[in-house]
């Protein structure tokens, strides 16, 4: 039980591990990787999936080393770490960019706010001045974006 507790935990405190990395090396010393990800090009690959396979090695190692050693805690946190992996792809590369054609309608009210928030993060071409950049939790401005054009709609 403890196991899947720390796996828990280290899903949750990816989200404020995601929003540092985001904010202050994806829009800092490591822009030239995270760029093209803000200034489209053609083609479906970016620089910027790069970072799917530098956010999986601490992962895998976890896994890996732990199980070798039989530290499952140290398994944990790659377990943890995986699954926040797994919905951040799904999150941002199919729901928010839909890379992956799948959910194209939803009208679920989270997806509109997350998507609406990750719209705001796009505006900023540069890495300057850049807002939203966490993946799952969406600030409540986004949310009372919503709920303004739901009560429009009404109308």
């Amino acid at each position: 039980m403890i196991y899947v507790l720390v796996t828990l935990l280290v899903f949750v405190l990816m989200e404020g591990i995601t929003w540092l990395t985001h904010r202050y090396v994806m829009h800092g010393f490591l822009w030239y990787l995270h760029e093209d990800h803000h200034q489209k090009g053609p083609g479906f690959w970016e620089k910027n999936d790069a970072f799917f396979v530098i956010f999986a090695i601490p992962s895998w190692l976890c896994i890996m080393l732990g199980s070798m050693n039989q530290n499952y805690w140290v398994v944990s946190i790659g377990a943890g770490i995986a699954l926040y992996g797994f919905a951040y792809f799904l999150v941002h590369e199919i729901i928010i960019h839909q890379r992956i054609k799948l959910f194209t309608r939803s009208n679920n009210r989270y997806i509109r706010a997350i998507r609406w928030a990750h719209k705001m993060h796009h505006k900023h071409l540069h890495k300057e001045e850049g807002e939203s950049f966490g993946m799952l939790i969406v600030a409540k401005k986004y949310w009372d974006k919503i709920r303004r054009d739901e009560k429009l709609k009404a109308v």
